[in-house]
């Protein structure tokens, strides 16, 4: 039986969801590693922003419809899922994992996260299921455990993203953008992808080593 791999997305598109690169390269490395995908995504509306020139349109779009482009139709509402269902949960960056599943790029430390993603991302950690945390995601992975399970992650070396990861309890770890840091106490794996990435090449190679680390804990 397939080990079964949660991935939450928060949109389609850097600068308003899910990171589209990261997200592709998670998908396609859960299933190299001979796993099963369950893409899932909060059902709420988020301002758009135009990937063209990276200002607001003042357009309204919704983030698990905008999530169904990268799942190719193959997606479930986050409320509908229990941690039960899942061996591993994996979050892909973009800002929609700052702006939309958490509101971090507003907040920093101080951030609110979506109700039903912090219950997910709570009785996973809960039932000592690997975590895995993308790009910018690990600041959401922080900001709803910080507190409790104080635990390591990264985003490469951005001082000021990594100074709120401190402020919420959690520890921020330096990291080259191939490789990737686990948290061995707390089953949590992270990447800096782009944060770091100047290639996409590079992106690929520090997502497909997390996923599999992640896939072989289990």
């Amino acid at each position: 039986m397939k080990k079964k791999i949660g991935v939450v997305l928060s949109g389609c598109g850097v600068y308003d969801g899910s990171e589209i690169h990261e997200a592709v390269f998670t998908l396609l490395a859960i299933d190299r590693n001979g796993a099963e995908a369950v893409c899932m995504a909060p059902d709420m509306e988020f301002a758009e922003v135009s990937h063209l020139t990276g200002e607001a349109t003042g357009a309204r779009r919704n983030v698990l419809v905008e999530s169904a482009r990268i799942a190719r139709g193959k997606i479930r509402n986050i409320k509908e899922v229990q941690a039960g269902e899942l061996d591993a949960l994996i979050f892909p960056g973009g800002y929609g994992a700052a702006k939309n599943l958490c509101n971090f790029a507003e907040k920093g430390a101080e951030a609110a996260i979506h109700p039903e993603v912090a219950r997910v991302l709570r009785e996973t950690a809960a039932a000592g299921k690997p975590i895995c945390a993308i790009c910018i995601a690990p600041a959401l992975i922080a900001a709803t455990l910080g507190r409790e399970y104080a635990p390591k992650v990264t985003i490469g070396n951005d001082a000021g993203t990594a100074a709120a990861i401190r402020a919420t309890g959690s520890e921020h770890v330096e990291c080259p953008v191939t490789e990737f840091i686990v948290d061995k106490t707390n089953k949590i794996v992270s990447t800096p992808a782009y944060m770091l990435a100047e290639r996409i090449s590079e992106a690929a190679e520090g997502i497909d080593k997390a996923v599999k680390a992640v896939i072989e804990m289990i």
